[in-house]
Parts: structure tokens; C-alpha cells; sequence
């Protein structure tokens, strides 16, 4: 358990030298990636989103590339498109986008609902089908997606559907003066990013979520799991729709690598607690009566840890 733990820690320490002062949303992204998920990262502009997500692929020496997304993009530029060979009188598959290990979908919430809903399949099966034909995404693969906050001009809000395919939303945040100081300290000598070396390879990534899947969990945990998910669903009142049961799935699977994480082969109740904000944050939808009364996602969430009793 010990050499697992020091994977997992190495690549963090390594995505440090890049991005300062963010161990636990670095933390989380990683706990992300060893549950095969993806991640939203919603967050003003500068703060180090893209950096983090070509640090992660620079520090497990996988493939990497960046979508800027527009009103303009096409499905097809993001899953690829078929062309017709005269030579050989079939149809050639040209790769989109995606075809890339991590991926960064800048601005999501920028482009169409319809260009959105070309990633709902790659997301889920890591797989693209064109005319037909599957074509499968290289592994380990994760898409990092970001969206601004706060300016909504010229945006399309992400569905409910699109949402809940990510395993996790967090944000990075300014950092703190000393922080701040210590990052310029860091590009003095030019962009840390590219003095970056591998600390692991794709293998050791599959590995550690095989490793992930092996870890122990007991029924009362499961069903503690539950309890807390469905306690969302059943405040009619302030919420319009609670969390999934992919988000149960996705809660039980990030206890068992937060537990990983921090060297134990079981889950324990404090392992659901502490990844619970952060699997549960976006799937839940608030009604308008909610809002009037100033009641948030983030106190119904607490709410279901006070109300809900591990036994």
C-alpha cells in the first residue's frame, strides 16, 4: 500500500511545482483520475485551470491537448469525421479532437447544446461512433472542462445530463500573498511547465485504478452512502432535483480512493464525508422558492450529513 500511496503522492507533488498552494484541489483531481471520472473546474480566469490539466498529463507522460471551445465548434471537430478514399473506395475515419488521453475542454459552457452533447458518449464509454463504427479513446483518458462563474454572456448553461457525467466540480481559488509571491519567485527562470519532467507513466495511472476498485467497502458504509444521496431527493420543498444514482456510484468510488489516498485498503465513514461536497455540489438543482429564501446546494448537503446517521 505504501508504494501506491507514493504513486499517488508524487504526481501531486510534481503538479505543486506548477500550481501553488493547491494540494487539495489537486488532491481532488487526482482522486477523480483514479476513479476513471472526469472534472469541472469552474473558476475565474487565471488562476492556473490550464496548467493544472497539462501539468497532470506532463506528470503521467500521457498525450494531452486543449479545446477551445466557441460557438463555432462542430461535433465533428470534436469526435472526428469519416472521409471518402477514391484509392481504396471506403471511408477513412480522421480523429477528432478528443483522441487524446487528457483533454482539456476549455470554456465548455461557450459552445452549442449540440456540439455539448458530442462529449456525453466519450465521456461515459471513452469510446466515439461515426457512421457506425465504434473508435475507442486511449486510456487512462480524462476530460478536465472549465467555465467562468461569473461572465454568462454569449454562454449555453450545461444540462443536467451533461453535468452529472462529471465525477467532481471544484475550484482552485486566488491564492494566498505568501503563495502568490512564491509562484512568481518560480517563473523567474521562465515557465515551470516546461521544465516539468514524468514522475509515472499511463500504466502505473491503469494500475492505480485497478487498485482503487480492490479497496474495501462494508454493507453499512453502502448503505450510509445511500441514505445521504437519496436525503437530497426527498426536500421537495427547496429542491427541484436531487442527486443521481450515478452520484452514489460516484461517492462510494471516490471513498474508496480518498481511503487509497491516504494509505488504508477499507473505506471508512470520514472517507463518504469528505468527498460528499464535492460528488454531490452540481447534480443538485434548487428551486426558486430555495433561492428566495437564501437556502444553498451547499447547506443541503450539510444538512444530509446532520440528518444522516452512520449505523
Amino acid at each position: 500500500m505504501s508504494e501506491t500511496v507514493d504513486k499517488m503522492k508524487r504526481i501531486v507533488l510534481n503538479i505543486e511545482e506548477v500550481i501553488v498552494g493547491k494540494r487539495y484541489p489537486i488532491e481532488l483531481v487526482m482522486i477523480t483520475l483514479m476513479c476513471r471520472g472526469h472534472i469541472l473546474i469552474e473558476d475565474v480566469p487565471g488562476v492556473g485551470k490550464t496548467s493544472l490539466a497539462s501539468a497532470l498529463a506532463k506528470s503521467a507522460s500521457c498525450s494531452f491537448r486543449r479545446i477551445q471551445f466557441t460557438p463555432d465548434i462542430m461535433p465533428s471537430d470534436i469526435t472526428g469525421f469519416s472521409v471518402y478514399n477514391p484509392k481504396t473506395g471506403e471511408f477513412d475515419y480522421k480523429k477528432g479532437s478528443i483522441m487524446s488521453q487528457f483533454i482539456l475542454a476549455d470554456e465548455i459552457n461557450r459552445t452549442s447544446p449540440k456540439t455539448q452533447s458530442s462529449l456525453l458518449e466519450v465521456m461515459e464509454e471513452n469510446q466515439v461512433t461515426i457512421d457506425g463504427i465504434t473508435h475507442k479513446i486511449p486510456k487512462p483518458f480524462m476530460v478536465l472542462a472549465t467555465q467562468n462563474p461569473v461572465e454568462y454572456l454569449g454562454t449555453y448553461p450545461l444540462p443536467e445530463a451533461q453535468l452529472d457525467r462529471f465525477f467532481m466540480r471544484i475550484s482552485l481559488g486566488y491564492p494566498e500573498m505568501a503563495e502568490e509571491s512564491r509562484m512568481l519567485g518560480r517563473h523567474a527562470g521562465g515557465n515551470p511547465l516546461e521544465k516539468l519532467n514524468p514522475v509515472t507513466s499511463a500504466e502505473d495511472i491503469l494500475d492505480l485504478q485497478q487498485k482503487v476498485d480492490a479497496i474495501h467497502v462494508e454493507t453499512n458504509i453502502r448503505n450510509y452512502i445511500v441514505e445521504l444521496v437519496a436525503f437530497t431527493r426527498n426536500l421537495p420543498d427547496i429542491v427541484l432535483l436531487g442527486a443521481s444514482p450515478r452520484a452514489s456510484i460516484c461517492l462510494y468510488k471516490a471513498a474508496q480512493a480518498w481511503a487509497m489516498y491516504n494509505g488504508r485498503d477499507f473505506v471508512v465513514p470520514d472517507d463518504v464525508q469528505k468527498m460528499l461536497p464535492h460528488v454531490l455540489e452540481h447534480r443538485i438543482i434548487m428551486k426558486q422558492e430555495a433561492r428566495l429564501k437564501k437556502v444553498s446546494v451547499q447547506s443541503v448537503i450539510q444538512k444530509s450529513l446532520e440528518s444522516v446517521m452512520y449505523h
